[in-house]
């Protein structure tokens, strides 16, 4: 038996309804980066705590090497509510300790910028408790690093940095990385193998999470497993792996050759213009127009949004004990001048102007008051999930934000907004979410948004659904809209909690049409993996992943031809992940979708957005391009120029009510396509990257030498295969004629090596 670090002696355990592990014998060597998988309830994280010693096995031994330390990021943390920050994560270190050493500078800057050292652990939000105590472990050394779901609450840029940092936390062959998280990017960044948890034993795979799909692939059509439905839940994973992914693009063709053979015969995972061609006959030709919208909130919403005039002072901010954030996310702040008649108008309601709100509250007693009925106040968020043929909010106002963009007005829209004479004037000032944006949603669009925490996706949400009216501007909604949101909360099951499934279920059709088949809500549950007996458990008595899976099954099942998904991947394991996006293959409709989760939102929609210093930025790269766009902003080069060649950036050409209302109309008369994604003609003579691109001549001998490369690849494979046949059949006691094979063998792959890189670089200059 192997001496590992740390390790697992013939472990069994089991609690009152199911069985963890069998018989395991399995453990961790100094230098292992392992991620786990599998499915939720099936012992990742017990995995995790009879490692730290937090769990003791039914029988069998842990196993630690003297000395070793072990620290665990877990999903609840041990924080102490009445200590401080700098208590809690910091651990009293003062401001000139951390700060004095790059690494836990850097942690603490990228984990709790913009969060007060003074503040207490109680006030704290889950996702800031989360950052808090994932510094807290970050800023020791510990032999062997356990992180349970590090990347909860973390938005790209932090997941990024945080890849980083793992992977560079210790040298080769030093220290060890256990690590258990649904966010398959960050499994293939960071990992270098692979433990899969599953039916009481731990499965391990050498490589990261691309190299687990194959080999998983392999490994069950060689053992002809049982779980067919499994197994092509996996091999379709595999073919995204190594066909879809935007980020994926330039690795070398070579490396997933016996990918591709494994996948032949899998379709496409959706063929986008027969899903959009349903779309239009479902929508008609308007989904949701955002049109000259801005969004200005009256006061600060938490921690993240300190007043600029306190964060700007160095003083102040010494007071109030800010740590300085890794990345400042562009906020723009600003004032907008409204005409009203009525100080409950929504617009001022939801810019969260005092005055208004305190009207529309003594307003919406008085009416509960007159009719009995305390149900009576406009729910516009239950109504508008259900109707379309909107349009809400109306005009445009003056502005004036910190970038200098103001809009000014113009008759023409002060007309059509029905704002007379007499209408009072209010001033709007606050945090500036979005800055004069137009943006066009069409049938069978599958749009991704990024963006930071803080940073207004959430609101953008709400925006497009009608449950905000925009401070300024307008959003027009089309007639035969019908939206269902899946929100990062659970509200609505919760008012289920006594029902059992089959009832909630049996108020829904009988049957369903999914992927040209007919079939029922029953099947769809088991689809998304529930079993038949759980019909009869009540709602209030399912798990975290269960109750999230449920929530997409109704909203599916309301049969919506808009969908918008808040952090969608909440909650749910790996395999889980691959179900839901499989479903959402096929389906129809128009999908938004906000999620910090990069493989995921590459994998379901077809275009990326950043909201961005108060715009929405087309990413045609996806969202490394956003990655790219906060690296220039740290490094002071500032966001790129909004440019008036996509519909969505709120163009700088269209500053006025009818220039606006012009190129709104104009990108309306483009064929779909041509109207979102059109190419910024700004942006395509500027020179941007035209030290990379290949053109004319150029642009042809590479084209020439990556085809040359790779005929002359594929004969290198065939040598290869030759020599490895040869020293197989060799005789073994004949080492001269061994070596000889050998050094042929080294000469072979180091020419194929070079090849390889030539090929990859070639390649990137021909995109």
């Amino acid at each position: 038996m192997p001496t590992y670090d740390i390790g697992l002696e013939h472990v069994s355990l089991a609690f009152a309804t199911k069985t963890i592990f069998t018989d395991v014998t399995q453990g961790v060597f100094e230098g292992d980066r392992i991620g786990i998988v599998g499915k939720n309830g099936d012992g990742k994280s017990t995995l995790l705590h009879l490692f730290c010693g937090t769990q003791e096995p039914d029988s069998g031994r842990v196993t630690k090497r003297g000395g070793l330390t072990f620290g665990m990021l877990d999903q609840r943390d041990p924080l102490d509510d009445n200590a401080t920050i700098r208590q809690a994560a910091l651990e009293g270190r003062a401001d000139y300790e951390w700060a004095s050493d790059n690494t836990s500078r850097e942690i603490v800057e990228a984990l709790l910028g913009g969060m007060s050292l003074d503040a207490k652990v109680g006030s704290l939000s889950g996702g800031q408790r989360r950052r808090a105590d994932l510094a807290r472990l970050l800023l020791k050394d510990w032999d062997i690093l356990a992180l349970d779901e590090p990347t909860n609450h973390l938005d790209v840029v932090t997941i990024h940095w945080l890849a980083e940092h793992l992977k560079n936390r210790w040298s080769k062959g030093q220290g060890a990385l256990l690590l258990v998280t649904h966010d398959r990017w960050f499994l293939d960044e960071v990992c270098e193998s692979m433990w899969e948890v599953h039916d009481g034993v731990i499965e391990p795979f050498e490589g990261g999470y691309s190299a687990y799909m194959l080999q998983r692939v392999e490994r069950d059509r060689q053992a002809d497993v049982r779980e067919t439905k499994r197994r092509n839940l996996a091999r379709k994973e595999l073919a995204w792996l190594s066909r879809g992914a935007r980020a994926r693009s330039t690795k070398q063709k070579f490396h997933v050759k016996a990918a591709r053979e494994l996948i032949a015969d899998v379709p496409p995972m959706r063929n986008t213009l027969e899903l959009k061609q349903m779309a239009t006959s479902r929508l008609g030709k308007q989904v949701v127009d955002l049109v000259d919208v801005t969004q200005i909130f009256e006061k600060p919403q938490g921690m993240a949004d300190i007043d600029p005039d306190v964060a700007a002072l160095s003083a102040s901010a010494s007071r109030v004990d800010v740590v300085n954030a890794m990345y400042a996310e562009p906020q723009l702040h600003g004032s907008v001048e409204v005409a009203v008649t009525d100080m409950t108008d929504p617009r001022l309601v939801d810019a969260g102007v005092p005055e208004a709100v305190e009207s529309a509250e003594e307003a919406r007693k008085k009416a509960e008051a007159e009719s009995g009925n305390p149900q009576l106040a406009d729910d516009r968020e239950v109504r508008r999930m259900n109707t379309g043929g909107e349009t809400i909010g109306g005009g445009t106002a003056a502005t004036d934000s910190d970038d200098d963009t103001a809009a000014t007005d113009s008759d023409d829209d002060t007309a059509a907004a029905g704002v007379t004479s007499a209408a009072r004037k209010v001033t709007v000032s606050g945090r500036e979410i979005l800055d004069d944006v137009t943006w066009l949603i069409g049938p069978g669009d599958r749009f991704g948004i990024v963006g930071a925490n803080g940073a207004g996706k959430s609101t953008l949400l709400k925006l497009i659904d009608g449950t905000l009216t925009p401070t300024a501007g307008h959003v027009n909604i089309g007639k035969t809209v019908k939206f269902a949101v899946l929100s990062q909360r659970l509200d609505e099951l919760e008012k289920l909690g006594k029902y059992k499934i089959k009832e909630v279920l049996s108020r829904y059709k009988p049957s369903y049409i999914v992927d040209g088949k007919e079939v029922t809500p029953g099947q769809l549950m088991e689809r998304l993996g529930f079993e038949s007996a759980q019909l009869m458990t009540p709602i209030r008595d399912l798990s975290g992943g269960q109750k999230r899976r449920m929530q997409l099954l109704l909203i599916l099942l309301d049969e919506p031809n808009v969908l918008i998904m808040d952090e969608p991947g909440n909650d749910l394991d790996t395999d889980m992940l691959a179900v839901m996006e499989d479903l959402l293959d096929t389906w129809p409709g128009t999908l938004i979708v906000v999620s910090h989760d990069r493989y995921l939102l590459e994998r379901v929609t077809d275009q990326q957005f950043a909201l961005i210093g108060g715009k929405v930025r087309h990413l045609p790269g996806g969202v490394q391009d956003y990655l790219d766009m906060v690296e220039a902003i740290k490094n002071g080069k500032g966001l790129p120029a909004d440019t008036p060649g996509f519909a969505g950036t709120g163009s700088s050409s269209a500053k006025s009510g009818k220039g606006k209302a012009a190129a709104v109309n104009a990108a309306a008369s483009l064929p779909q396509s041509a109207s979102r994604i059109a190419p910024s003609s700004e942006g395509a003579n500027n020179g941007e990257d035209s030290t990379s691109k290949l053109t004319g001549k150029a642009f042809h001998e590479a084209s020439k030498r990556v085809n040359a490369i790779e005929r002359k690849l594929a004969k290198l494979e065939e040598q290869k295969a030759d020599l490895e046949a040869q020293m197989a059949a060799h005789d073994p006691s004949d080492y001269e004629g061994l070596n000889k094979l050998n050094e042929q063998l080294t000469a072979v792959n180091t020419e194929s090596d070079d090849l390889e890189a030539e090929w990859l670089e070639l390649s990137e200059q021909l995109e």
